[in-house]
């Protein structure tokens, strides 16, 4: 939340330059305070699990927030029972007159696929083209973010030799940059996902910056340069087993599958994982919430 103080004093300056959210008495005395408007897209087909995931990192703020969970009415989910997405999840149809000041697409199960042969790839590209006008900012995640770097600027996606499974650790890029303020040196995300975007596509396109970036796992974090729209490869959603139970499930199906990276105590699947993400990722999405969603969407949602 902000701190309020004199206009005067000389502490304001340092830490505006420190980018800590700083409010003068003259702005006070005039705001008006709504709760922020939040649209989940879910695509990942265990719906509940993931809902809560990001749930729990947007209640880790003091902010108020209002959320709207979508699905895709061009895809069946198979994984949840349809009781629970008629009574909790809106379709497109539903919302597309509704403007919103934030929105968090998810990644989803599909990477392998061509964009184009995704059941539901018309129906994204029409969020996606939607958001431009009817949303502030938008968090894409995993896939949801490969999916939206494609869609915006025509980024492919490759394919990983072997799937990044793991803990990995990152640097930031631009500690300067408000999406990373607080960030240590060095922050862990876990990786799930058999393609990877490049940082070398990513540089030819002007209005992307990479914020920041693993020796091991390639590109963590982007941003365009208006800070409208964030790309996160990793998911600092996930909860300490998410990983635990992707590998014995795949084990168990036959498939082949390495004990995910830096995860298990000493590689041994039969202990209980560390949380090495969990405080970077509370603290990447208060950011988001503070200095790209609270701080710049108009009180008027009508005027975006």
């Amino acid at each position: 939340m902000p701190i309020k103080i004199d206009n005067q004093l000389p502490a304001h300056k340092i830490l505006e330059s420190e980018n800590i959210f700083v409010m003068t008495e003259t702005r006070a005395m005039t705001q008006d305070i709504r709760p922020l408007k939040i649209i989940l897209l879910n695509l990942m087909p265990t719906k509940i699990e993931t809902e809560t995931q990001f749930l729990r990192l947007l209640s880790n703020s003091p902010l108020q927030i209002e959320i709207e969970l979508l699905q895709m009415a061009s895809h069946k989910t198979k994984n949840t029972s349809e009781d629970h997405m008629l009574k909790f999840y809106k379709t497109f149809d539903e919302i597309n007159r509704q403007r919103f000041d934030g929105m968090i697409v998810t990644g989803a199960p599909v990477e392998q696929m061509p964009f184009e042969d995704v059941d539901y790839w018309d129906e994204l590209c029409n969020i996606f083209e939607w958001s431009k006008t009817n949303v502030y900012s938008t968090f894409y995640v995993c896939w949801g973010a490969q999916a939206a770097l494609y869609y915006f600027y025509g980024i492919p996606k490759h394919e990983l030799p072997e799937k990044m499974f793991g803990i990995y650790p990152h640097r930031p890029l631009d500690l300067f940059h408000p999406l990373l303020r607080g960030f240590d040196d060095i922050y862990y995300v876990p990786q799930s996902r058999h393609t990877e975007t490049r940082r070398e596509d990513i540089a030819l396109v002007k209005d992307l910056q990479i914020l920041s970036y693993s020796d091991m796992s390639g590109v963590h974090l982007i941003s365009d340069m208006e800070c409208r729209k964030f790309f996160a490869t990793g998911h600092s959603e996930y909860d300490r087993d998410t990983l635990s139970r992707e590998y014995f499930r795949d084990r168990s199906k036959g498939l082949k599958i390495k004990v995910p990276y830096n995860y298990f105590p000493n590689d041994d699947p039969t202990k209980t994982p560390e949380m090495k993400w969990r405080g970077v990722g509370n603290l990447m999405f208060s950011n988001w919430l503070n200095y790209f969603v609270y701080q710049q969407t108009p009180y008027d949602l009508n005027s975006l």
